[in-house]
């Protein structure tokens, strides 16, 4: 199932909407040609990187080092952080837009872009709601989406009051600067609270002030994701609701669609999700992370602006990948067909383990499923580390399930799968 809208509350398609994007790298490249700035050089850039290719789109890259998942496979990179304000307004200037492989860029520094005429895709005003969770709660819990209680807590008394009166364990976050369970404690009683505070220092980004949100702890019974894309001139599409499995903070499993769920309420949570991007102006991927309590009630627990982990499948799982619509969104190019090209779509993250030699063990990957799809991140393996996935196909949930988890546990060095 999936679902495609044109807002008829936003502004309407132009004949040549990307004319009208800024042209100042254009003596550089063949005519015709647009450039796409992409700050962040992790996987997730690599995989844009890929889409546009096909689309006849240029790539630049802005990568902290030359070893980055990115930058090992792109022609066009410059090696700065994206916390040098100098480094990132010299990288747009030869850009026709910018997009993002991670949330972490500072928000006056995209602010800084938009006032020289940079096209920024997702807009300061929108990616703040994915760079501070603290702002997402504000405006989530004013434009009335479902949010666990919450609370901005300037000190450790703070926390344990929040605790008191709401129940233990809470749940404690980093307003900014947390990422795959950094930045995220669970907190089981006032004699822990000091630690979030303690740990602030260690996540500031240099630029913004960093606050603890103190949220009521969700007894969830599965972890929802809901991807959606959105364009300048309004049309939108929403990909199938994922299941997710969440472990130690990073996501090792979506099943789409998500199993057990009627096709009402698909449509339901890709309106909300919709609704939100709308709201937000969001232009890009727009993640939704939901938590789903046992009567189906759903709480927002975190949003993400750009081509998002639980979004994966879709490379091989989609008639158009996230990737392909993201960098079509930014362009402002008519978004493809997000829907399944199977009842049932795995996909599995390998993450780093006992296995070094990541190409040599597809001998026995590919040997026993020969419809299994793999992406490797190029990354060097370390424990734990996010250094490729796996991608299933069919109809049978177990059945696919239980062949992800094979390729994705080889991968890992498990030979017990």
């Amino acid at each position: 199932m999936s679902a495609s809208s044109d807002s008829d509350h936003h502004e309407s398609v132009q004949d040549s909407s990307i004319s009208s994007l800024p042209g100042s790298a254009r003596s550089s490249r063949p005519e015709g040609q647009y450039t796409v700035g992409i700050i962040g050089g992790g996987q997730l850039a690599r995989m844009m990187h890929q889409a546009a290719i096909s689309l006849g789109v240029h790539t630049r890259l802005l990568a902290t080092s030359p070893d980055e998942s990115a930058a090992q496979v792109m022609r066009d990179v410059t090696i700065g952080s994206h916390l040098d304000h100098d480094a990132v307004l010299d990288f747009a200037k030869g850009c026709d837009v910018v997009t993002f492989d991670h949330e972490h860029v500072p928000t006056e520094y995209l602010r800084e872009m938009e006032e020289a005429g940079v096209a920024v895709r997702p807009g300061s005003e929108a990616l703040v709601h994915a760079q501070d969770k603290a702002v997402m709660r504000a405006r989530a819990a004013a434009d009335g989406a479902p949010c666990p209680l919450w609370q901005v807590c300037d000190t450790p008394a703070d926390l344990i009051a929040f605790g008191d009166a709401h129940g233990w364990p809470v749940i404690a976050k980093t307003s900014r600067g947390g990422y795959d369970g950094k930045g995220v404690w669970k907190v089981e009683g006032p004699e822990e609270v000091d630690e979030p505070f303690e740990a602030m220092g260690g996540l500031a980004d240099g630029q913004q002030p960093i606050e603890i949100l103190a949220e009521e702890f969700v007894d969830f019974t599965r972890e929802l994701s809901a991807i959606v894309v959105r364009s300048p001139s309004g049309q939108g599409v929403a990909y199938p609701v994922s299941e997710t499995v969440q472990r130690d903070g990073i996501c090792v499993e979506t099943t789409t669609p998500a199993p057990g769920m009627s096709d009402e309420r698909q449509a339901e949570i890709q309106q909300m999700a919709m609704g939100i991007a709308g709201r937000l102006g969001v232009v890009g991927v727009l993640a939704v992370e939901l938590m789903e309590r046992a009567d189906g009630s759903v709480v927002i627990n975190e949003l993400a602006m750009r081509p998002h982990n639980t979004g994966h499948w879709s490379i091989h799982g989609a008639r158009t990948s996230q990737f392909a619509n993201h960098i079509r969104a930014v362009l402002d190019l008519p978004l493809g067909d997000p829907s399944v090209t199977a009842p049932v779509v795995v996909m599995e993250n390998v993450l780093g383990g006992s296995e070094m030699d990541l190409t040599g063990a597809l001998q026995h990957c590919f040997a026993r499923d020969r419809s299994l799809h793999v992406e490797l991140y190029g990354k060097q393996v370390r424990p734990g580390r996010k250094v490729g996935h796996v991608t299933c196909l069919g109809t049978d949930v177990e059945d696919v399930q239980r062949r992800a988890r094979h390729a994705a546990g080889y991968l890992m060095g498990d030979r017990n799968v």
